[in-house]
Protein backbone atom coordinates (compact mmCIF):
# COMPACT_ATOMS: atom_id res chain seq x y z
CA UNK A 1 0.00 0.00 0.00
CA UNK A 2 3.12 2.91 0.75
CA UNK A 3 4.44 2.00 -2.43
CA UNK A 4 1.11 1.62 -4.46
CA UNK A 5 -0.04 5.66 -2.29
CA UNK A 6 3.36 7.31 -3.29
CA UNK A 7 3.42 6.07 -6.41
CA UNK A 8 0.22 7.71 -7.58
CA UNK A 9 1.40 10.62 -5.56
CA UNK A 10 4.90 11.23 -4.92
CA UNK A 11 4.49 13.89 -2.76
CA UNK A 12 2.65 12.31 -0.46
CA UNK A 13 4.54 13.05 3.24
CA UNK A 14 5.57 9.94 5.62
CA UNK A 15 3.06 11.49 8.30
CA UNK A 16 0.72 11.33 5.73
CA UNK A 17 1.39 7.32 5.15
CA UNK A 18 0.87 6.35 8.88
CA UNK A 19 -2.21 8.29 8.97
CA UNK A 20 -3.61 6.57 6.31
CA UNK A 21 -2.22 3.28 7.35
CA UNK A 22 -3.46 3.98 10.90
CA UNK A 23 -6.69 4.27 9.36
CA UNK A 24 -6.66 1.09 7.99
CA UNK A 25 -5.66 -0.90 11.23
CA UNK A 26 -1.84 -1.06 10.61
CA UNK A 27 0.47 0.87 13.15
CA UNK A 28 3.87 1.89 11.29
CA UNK A 29 6.08 4.15 12.15
CA UNK A 30 7.96 6.78 10.07
CA UNK A 31 11.54 5.23 9.98
CA UNK A 32 9.64 2.21 8.43
CA UNK A 33 7.87 4.18 5.99
CA UNK A 34 11.08 5.20 4.78
CA UNK A 35 12.57 1.96 5.06
CA UNK A 36 10.13 0.32 2.77
CA UNK A 37 10.36 2.70 0.35
CA UNK A 38 14.13 2.57 0.00
CA UNK A 39 14.02 -0.76 0.09
CA UNK A 40 11.85 0.09 -3.16
CA UNK A 41 14.64 2.27 -4.15
CA UNK A 42 12.93 5.58 -4.00
CA UNK A 43 14.05 8.17 -1.49
CA UNK A 44 12.77 11.51 -0.34
CA UNK A 45 14.45 14.31 -2.68
CA UNK A 46 13.60 17.89 -3.00
CA UNK A 47 10.87 18.36 -6.48
CA UNK A 48 12.93 20.14 -8.83
CA UNK A 49 11.36 23.65 -9.61
CA UNK A 50 10.63 23.69 -13.58
CA UNK A 51 8.89 26.42 -16.15
CA UNK A 52 5.72 26.30 -16.50
CA UNK A 53 5.38 24.85 -20.45
CA UNK A 54 2.04 24.59 -22.60
CA UNK A 55 2.35 21.59 -24.92
CA UNK A 56 2.84 24.14 -27.80
CA UNK A 57 6.30 25.01 -25.94
CA UNK A 58 7.26 21.72 -25.31
CA UNK A 59 6.68 20.94 -29.20
CA UNK A 60 8.82 24.18 -30.19
CA UNK A 61 11.86 22.77 -27.99
CA UNK A 62 11.35 19.55 -29.66
CA UNK A 63 11.67 20.57 -33.02
CA UNK A 64 14.46 23.09 -32.14
CA UNK A 65 16.31 20.45 -30.74
CA UNK A 66 15.34 17.88 -33.85
CA UNK A 67 16.72 20.71 -36.46
CA UNK A 68 20.18 20.86 -34.93
CA UNK A 69 20.81 17.87 -33.69
CA UNK A 70 23.48 17.32 -35.81
CA UNK A 71 24.82 21.18 -36.09
CA UNK A 72 29.24 21.17 -35.57
CA UNK A 73 30.45 22.14 -32.89
CA UNK A 74 32.05 24.85 -34.35
CA UNK A 75 28.64 26.46 -35.36
CA UNK A 76 27.47 27.32 -31.28
CA UNK A 77 30.28 29.34 -31.23
CA UNK A 78 28.81 31.46 -33.21
CA UNK A 79 25.63 31.90 -31.25
CA UNK A 80 24.40 34.36 -28.19
CA UNK A 81 21.99 33.35 -26.21
CA UNK A 82 20.34 36.13 -24.00
CA UNK A 83 17.72 35.96 -21.00
CA UNK A 84 16.22 37.83 -17.85
CA UNK A 85 15.33 36.62 -14.68
CA UNK A 86 14.23 37.27 -11.66
CA UNK A 87 15.72 36.71 -8.80
CA UNK A 88 13.37 36.92 -5.29
CA UNK A 89 14.77 39.04 -2.53
CA UNK A 90 11.91 38.21 -0.09
CA UNK A 91 9.53 35.56 1.35
CA UNK A 92 9.78 31.15 1.23
CA UNK A 93 11.37 29.60 -1.60
CA UNK A 94 9.64 26.48 0.10
CA UNK A 95 10.67 23.56 -0.59
CA UNK A 96 8.67 20.05 -1.68
CA UNK A 97 9.65 16.79 -1.41
CA UNK A 98 8.94 14.00 -3.26
CA UNK A 99 9.56 10.05 -3.67
CA UNK A 100 11.54 9.10 -6.76
CA UNK A 101 13.64 6.84 -8.36
CA UNK A 102 17.51 8.04 -9.53
CA UNK A 103 17.55 10.03 -12.59
CA UNK A 104 13.75 10.41 -12.36
CA UNK A 105 14.16 14.16 -11.05
CA UNK A 106 12.89 16.22 -14.34
CA UNK A 107 9.93 13.74 -15.39
CA UNK A 108 6.74 16.17 -14.78
CA UNK A 109 5.60 13.88 -12.33
CA UNK A 110 8.24 14.93 -9.73
CA UNK A 111 8.82 18.54 -10.41
CA UNK A 112 6.98 21.37 -9.32
CA UNK A 113 6.18 24.54 -12.12
CA UNK A 114 7.20 27.68 -11.56
CA UNK A 115 5.68 30.83 -13.13
CA UNK A 116 8.04 34.22 -12.90
CA UNK A 117 5.53 36.91 -10.67
CA UNK A 118 5.17 37.52 -7.09
CA UNK A 119 7.37 38.93 -4.26
CA UNK A 120 10.10 41.38 -3.98
CA UNK A 121 12.21 40.73 -6.57
CA UNK A 122 15.55 42.41 -8.61
CA UNK A 123 15.34 41.29 -12.29
CA UNK A 124 18.94 40.68 -14.08
CA UNK A 125 19.72 40.50 -17.99
CA UNK A 126 22.26 38.72 -19.39
CA UNK A 127 23.76 37.08 -22.48
CA UNK A 128 26.30 34.32 -22.98
CA UNK A 129 27.78 31.95 -25.69
CA UNK A 130 29.83 28.60 -26.32
CA UNK A 131 32.91 31.34 -25.38
CA UNK A 132 31.73 32.44 -22.53
CA UNK A 133 29.75 34.83 -20.69
CA UNK A 134 28.64 38.11 -21.69
CA UNK A 135 26.95 41.12 -19.87
CA UNK A 136 25.02 40.68 -17.08
CA UNK A 137 23.11 43.68 -16.06
CA UNK A 138 20.15 44.69 -13.70
CA UNK A 139 17.05 45.70 -15.08
CA UNK A 140 15.42 48.86 -12.74
CA UNK A 141 11.87 49.04 -13.96
CA UNK A 142 9.11 46.87 -15.79
CA UNK A 143 10.57 45.35 -18.77
CA UNK A 144 9.20 46.17 -21.70
CA UNK A 145 9.68 45.78 -25.80
CA UNK A 146 11.20 49.56 -26.01
CA UNK A 147 13.74 49.18 -22.49
CA UNK A 148 14.48 45.24 -23.96
CA UNK A 149 15.72 47.19 -27.50
CA UNK A 150 17.24 49.45 -25.30
CA UNK A 151 18.95 47.04 -23.19
CA UNK A 152 20.51 45.38 -26.26
CA UNK A 153 21.57 48.70 -28.00
CA UNK A 154 23.68 49.12 -24.74
CA UNK A 155 25.17 45.50 -24.02
CA UNK A 156 24.76 43.26 -27.15
CA UNK A 157 27.04 44.38 -29.66
CA UNK A 158 30.13 45.11 -26.82
CA UNK A 159 29.10 41.76 -25.25
CA UNK A 160 29.97 40.24 -28.79
CA UNK A 161 32.98 42.27 -28.84
CA UNK A 162 33.94 41.01 -25.75
CA UNK A 163 33.56 37.36 -26.71
CA UNK A 164 35.68 37.98 -29.91
CA UNK A 165 32.18 36.96 -32.44
CA UNK A 166 33.68 35.83 -35.72
CA UNK A 167 31.44 37.77 -38.16
CA UNK A 168 27.52 36.62 -39.15
CA UNK A 169 27.25 35.62 -35.43
CA UNK A 170 23.59 34.82 -34.42
CA UNK A 171 21.51 36.38 -31.79
CA UNK A 172 19.11 34.12 -29.72
CA UNK A 173 16.12 34.85 -27.41
CA UNK A 174 13.23 33.16 -26.13
CA UNK A 175 10.23 34.38 -27.46
CA UNK A 176 8.65 36.53 -24.87
CA UNK A 177 6.09 38.78 -26.32
CA UNK A 178 8.32 41.91 -25.09
CA UNK A 179 11.02 40.67 -27.46
CA UNK A 180 8.98 40.35 -31.09
CA UNK A 181 7.00 44.32 -30.27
Amino acid sequence: MITRTVSKNPRTTRGELVNDLQRAGTKVTTPTISNTLRRQVLKSCSARRVPLLKPVHVQARLKFAREHLYDPEQDWENVIWSDETKIKLFGKNSTRRVWRTKNAELHPKYTIPTVKHGGRNIMLWGCFSAKGPGRLIRVKERMNGAMYHEILSENLLPSARALKMKRGWVFQHDNDHKHIT
